[in-house]
């Protein structure tokens, strides 16, 4: 007797039952959210108040006289030079160069981390070998790879996003990993009763099913390809391409306090709205699943 086959559709419409359908929502009615919960806990008003609250321990650092204020001037001051710089095309052209070295090298760890990780994944006799190793690369200090990267690659840009996907390739490829282990052996049977096998198998049932940790993988692989990006424009100084890190190096060698202290604030908010981004795209996937009401 041949097994049944079954078409894409009717694979799509198993992995949407996978996407829609949680171990939790069959056992237990949908989610309530915490009471004293409001609309006021989501959106902007948490960030400003996260900015409003670090501004205001800044300050009081400063009124303390622990540091002349030469060398730590208060947010009034620092924000008056962020705006004035602003104004400079320099500043936007670092900033674009920075953001432009920041995608494509996250965008390269993306590619290489999904991939990395599903074939990890999918065959348990590679996972054995190099699964503790992707996990060694994780846990390595992205700096400890300039050196090497200099060597092979010249200062170049090419030294940099090196080290910008070794240091966030490994976090999302562990990001696969950890969702396919979560995923319910249920899912499996369910996708072999289909007629789904191998890259079908993981394309209509495992990947949705693990979308949830992979989205964690990836807002872990972007905060490991900043801080990298961060410490290469650090050590790289590239002719021409002055970028966000090389700046803040340049304030630090001429002892610019203010302006040091500018850019440090624009690196922060730019990893900011990246964090955000990331939880408005982790909340939207648990809407879909029904963990929370709205």
């Amino acid at each position: 007797m041949t097994r049944p086959t079954t078409s894409a559709s009717e694979l799509d419409e198993a992995a949407e039952l996978v996407a829609t359908v949680t171990p939790d929502s069959v056992d237990e009615p949908r989610r309530q959210p915490p009471s004293g919960r409001s609309r006021w806990t989501r959106g902007p008003v948490p960030v400003l108040l996260a900015a409003l609250i670090f501004l205001f321990a800044w300050q009081v650092v400063v009124w303390t006289g622990w540091r002349p204020e030469y060398l730590l001037p208060g947010p009034v001051t620092v924000l008056g030079e962020l705006v004035q710089r602003a104004g400079e095309p320099q500043f936007w052209q670092a900033i674009a160069r920075t953001l432009v070295r920041a995608l494509t090298g996250f965008g390269l760890a993306v590619a290489i981390g999904t991939l990395l990780g599903l074939a990890t994944a999918r065959f348990p006799l590679l996972r054995a070998a190099i699964g503790s190793l992707v996990t060694g690369l994780q846990t390595m200090p992205s700096v400890v790879w300039f050196p090497l990267a200099i060597l092979l690659l010249g200062l170049d840009e090419q030294a940099i996003l090196f080290v910008v996907v070794l240091g966030a390739a490994p976090s999302i490829a562990n990001g696969v990993l950890s969702g396919v282990d979560q995923v319910p052996p249920a899912y499996f049977r369910l996708g072999q009763v289909l007629g789904a096998h191998g890259w079908r198998l993981y394309r209509h049932i495992v990947i949705p099913a693990a979308l949830p940790a992979y989205v964690g993988g990836l807002n872990q692989g972007w905060a490991f390809a900043w801080r990298s990006l961060m410490a290469g424009e650090l050590l790289v100084v590239i002719p021409g391409a002055i970028a966000l890190g090389n700046r803040l190096a340049f304030a630090q060698e001429f002892g610019d306090a203010a302006g040091l202290l500018a850019y440090m604030l624009v690196i922060l908010v730019i990893g900011m709205l990246a964090d955000t981004g990331f939880g408005a795209l982790a909340r939207h996937i648990r809407r879909r699943r029904g963990l929370t009401v709205r």
